[in-house]
């Protein structure tokens, strides 16, 4: 088998010499074509890129209710409100009753009750463009925000304190009267004068809306009542449990103006939104827990009396018109501001008609002189 070799050309010495030379002078015709492609390249880059600068996506919007929200306000969304209390959730009373002691600039939403966070709760607020739920949440994160902490003057043992009541009050107290709720519907309805006509934004007659809401609502709440554990028991061992609390807070208070001084904190916040549940509840209305209150626990009332009067100078306002916003300055209305215009047009125009018609009387006078004068000249001329 004939072995496989390879085949060379002969080069001569001459086109050795050649050969370096013919690549130095082919070298900047082959750089040229690679430098005319790269520009090539390099345009057809920027006119595909001059499109996606001019077509830049906008902006999402911001995911709240609120769209024309302005900067720093905020916006919270609760309950209605009753003709004797500001609202009927204890957690919705303690967040306004927080905004207002920080001096917080808020507007309350009028939803009718038919918006929730996106947790499923109530209350919730809306600040620059972003939601925040969860009373607790709420208070936090705006008193980081706007530094506004009615704590900070607390002891580190007053902080200890202030934590275990308020989780006594909401994992506990709370739950006694959501409790007295659900078996008694009807009672909460009369008890607070609700008008779910007005709180639902809706047109049904009242007998039926009490109707569902009987249904609906204390079926639901026992549930959750259940499920917590308070619902287990008897009615005399809840209203016991109540009792107990309500102690808890009398001799936690003493005889001081608010829990831990002069100054109130977050937690008279949060007593205070459960116990003005309690103490504004309509008298012709049974309800032991609060006969309770008001027989054992004078000192309680007081608080609820000095607080409600520091920060709801317009409770009656409140309760009166079922105001969300009586703490706002209310604008001039449009309609008397026109009918003053009008007014004033109108009287400068009856004006104006009366001068005519004395003009057009004298007129008419000096016409008839006038054409009296002439028979009497035609008569004593004849």
């Amino acid at each position: 088998m004939a072995a496989e070799t390879e085949t060379k050309p002969v080069v001569t010495e001459e086109e050795k010499k050649e050969e370096p030379a013919k690549e130095v002078a082919e070298a900047p015709a082959e750089k040229k074509e690679v430098t005319e492609e790269a520009a090539k390249s390099e345009n057809h880059t920027e006119a595909q890129a001059a499109p996606a600068e001019a077509k830049k996506p906008a902006e999402p919007k911001p995911n709240v209710h609120k769209l024309d929200f302005e900067k720093d306000t905020v916006y919270l969304y609760q309950f209605s409100r009753t003709p004797l209390l500001p609202s009927l959730s204890p957690y919705c009373l303690k967040v306004e009753t927080w905004l207002r002691l920080a001096g917080l600039k808020y507007e309350n939403v009028d939803h009718k009750t038919k918006f929730r966070s996106k947790k499923g709760q109530l209350p919730f607020v809306e600040l620059n463009g972003e939601e925040i739920a969860d009373s607790a949440l709420i208070l936090k994160e705006l008193s980081k925000r706007f530094e506004k902490d009615l704590d900070a003057g607390l002891t580190p043992e007053q902080k200890t304190v202030a934590h275990a009541t308020v989780s006594m009050i909401e994992n506990h107290l709370i739950w006694v009267e959501a409790w007295w709720r659900a078996k008694n519907p009807d009672l909460m309805i009369k008890g607070y004068k609700v008008n779910l006509q007005h709180a639902l934004g809706t047109r049904l007659p009242n007998g039926i809306l009490n109707f569902i809401f009987k249904f609906h609502y204390g079926r639901k709440l026992s549930k959750k009542v259940k499920a917590q554990g308070i619902g287990v028991h008897s009615a005399e061992e809840i209203e016991k449990f109540g009792e107990e609390d309500l102690k808890v807070l009398s001799d936690l208070l003493a005889d001081k103006p608010f829990f831990f001084g002069d100054e109130p904190t977050t937690l008279d916040c949060v007593a205070f939104s459960v116990l003005a549940q309690l103490h504004f509840l309509a008298e012709d209305v049974k309800y032991p827990l609060r006969d309770y209150l008001t027989e054992n626990c004078q000192n309680l009332i007081g608080f609820v009396s000095r607080l409600k009067e520091r920060c709801y100078p317009d409770w009656d306002e409140i309760c009166t018109k079922l105001d969300l916003n009586a703490h706002l300055p209310k604008p001039e209305p449009e309609q008397k501001e026109n009918k003053e215009g009008d007014d004033k047009e109108k009287t400068a125009e009856q004006d104006k008609n009366d001068k005519n018609e004395e003009l057009e009387k004298d007129k008419d006078k000096s016409d008839e002189k006038t054409e009296k004068t002439e028979n009497k000249d035609k008569e004593e001329a004849k």
